[in-house]
């Protein structure tokens, strides 16, 4: 089957595609990495360097990805074929590679959430957190509820488009940023509050000037992770859009509500953990766990509560993860053919499988993160964006499609010279700095 005679489904509205999107980039990044990163590089000083990373970096490299992904109505590997340059194709492939890599650790976190929304119901985390969570987060145990997630994920995906990925977002994520908001209301009312939100909103930028080398990759980390650039999710999701749409505002639109997520995030975590007394970022990637769940087994209500946070966060990682699966998927039938219930079907079984190690090791899954988010994502950001500022001739009139401008408008002249040279320059360093950064890393544990 040639890739002309593939029909693709379309998004059915405007608001299912924005939805979609952004419960891509809102999931387990938010609510699970957010924190813990924030907590390890300096609290109030990286939420500047992030924010201002979203804005600057984050915003035009995602048109970047629409660009490709509408003009090219294909998977990422495929839409540079279309686009008759077969030679950069690569580039998707890396795409795909990382979001496979992703996923498989990914759905190891998502069964751990999974796990504490029921045990929230019996209190079974309550007595010891940090002891529950190191019995839960790995073996065999560990290994059963990332099939169970991956499950979840799977039959949300073989729905298809509008009846399975645009239709479950449109409940989960206002549901999630309701129960956030609800869980804000509580955390304000805490003893540790005031000194929680001094510690995440009072920045003290000396911390930055000292320590710029750790806070900027992973700062540019975390946005890349968080706004689903650099796994060709937001290419595929594009893909499935028409010509009428203004890629700017749609972009606007999903960055500024995942961004508003990861600091609501921040405003029901920090105040908890100031109120138990624990230390940001110490907890690594248990901290959401034993921390927040430390703090709700002190509380009045704490059965209720805890399956209300938990299950917020089980949300927004379910939303999360069919954007990857959809990525693997779609090249998948784009290529083969194969019938869509087939295809993630088998996919889902070889990401499962992938993720074990991660399943039966802390230090595997640390690894497998490090590794994506730091390198991987930059470096797939790095390349789409020398493509489609230096390659690709028609990226201004995409952009421009759907607008009341043209190709040689301002924004999009602007946009196409600001991702040629800061953009460019901003990720080439950042992706020095991570290379360096990882190599000691790797060199410490051998």
């Amino acid at each position: 089957m040639s890739l002309e005679d593939v029909t693709r489904e379309k998004w059915a509205t405007r608001i299912g595609f924005i939805l979609a999107a952004v419960g891509s980039a809102v999931g387990l990044g938010n609510i699970w990495r957010f924190p813990f990163q924030v907590g390890q590089e300096g609290g109030a000083a990286f939420l500047v360097m992030y924010l201002l990373f979203v804005a600057i970096i984050g915003i035009p490299a995602m048109l970047v990805e629409f660009v490709v992904g509408r003009s090219s109505e294909r998977n990422p590997i495929n839409a540079f074929d279309r686009l008759g340059h077969g030679k950069w194709r690569f580039i998707g492939f890396l795409g795909v590679f990382t979001g496979f890599l992703i996923l498989s650790y990914y759905s190891v976190v998502a069964g751990w959430v999974t796990r504490y929304t029921f045990a929230s119901l019996t209190g079974a985390y309550f007595g010891e957190p940090a002891a529950y969570f190191g019995q839960i987060s790995s073996g065999p145990a560990a290994i059963g509820f990332h099939a169970l997630f991956m499950v979840a994920t799977a039959v949300i995906v073989a729905a298809g488009i509008q009846r399975g990925i645009e239709l479950a977002v449109k409940v989960m994520v206002p549901a999630l940023l309701a129960l956030l908001i609800g869980l804000i209301g509580y955390a304000f009312t805490l003893e540790g509050a005031a000194e929680g939100y001094a510690y995440y909103l009072s920045p003290d930028l000396s911390v930055i000037a000292a320590n710029w080398t750790s806070i900027l990759p992973a700062a540019a980390g975390q946005a890349f992770f968080t706004l689903s650039l650099g796994m060709g999710v937001m290419i595929t999701y594009a893909s499935y859009i028409d010509e009428d749409r203004n890629l700017g505002v749609d972009g606007g639109w999903i960055a500024g509500l995942n961004t508003t997520v990861s600091i609501l995030a921040g405003l029901v975590v920090f105040p908890v953990l100031f109120t138990i007394g624990a230390e940001p970022g110490s907890g690594g990637p248990g901290e959401l766990f034993v921390g927040v769940g430390g703090a709700i087994a002190q509380i009045p209500g704490s059965r209720f509560v805890g399956f209300l946070f938990f299950g917020v966060v089980t949300i927004a990682a379910l939303s999360s993860a069919i954007s990857i699966l959809e990525v693997l998927v779609s090249y998948a039938i784009d290529n083969y053919g194969v019938e869509r219930k087939k295809a993630t079907a088998a996919i889902s079984s070889i990401v499962f499988l992938v993720g074990i190690p991660s399943a039966l090791s802390l230090d595997a899954l640390t690894v497998f993160d490090q590794l994506t988010a730091n390198l991987l994502l930059p470096l797939g950001v790095f390349l789409t964006v020398i493509f489609v500022g230096w390659v690709f001739q028609d990226s201004a009139r995409e952009l421009a499609k759907g607008t009341s401008g043209n190709a040689n408008g301002t924004l999009p002249t602007l946009w196409i010279w600001h991702i040629r040279t800061v953009i460019l320059a901003v990720v080439g360093i950042v992706l020095l700095i991570s290379a360096r950064n990882m190599y000691q890393t790797l060199s410490g544990m051998l």
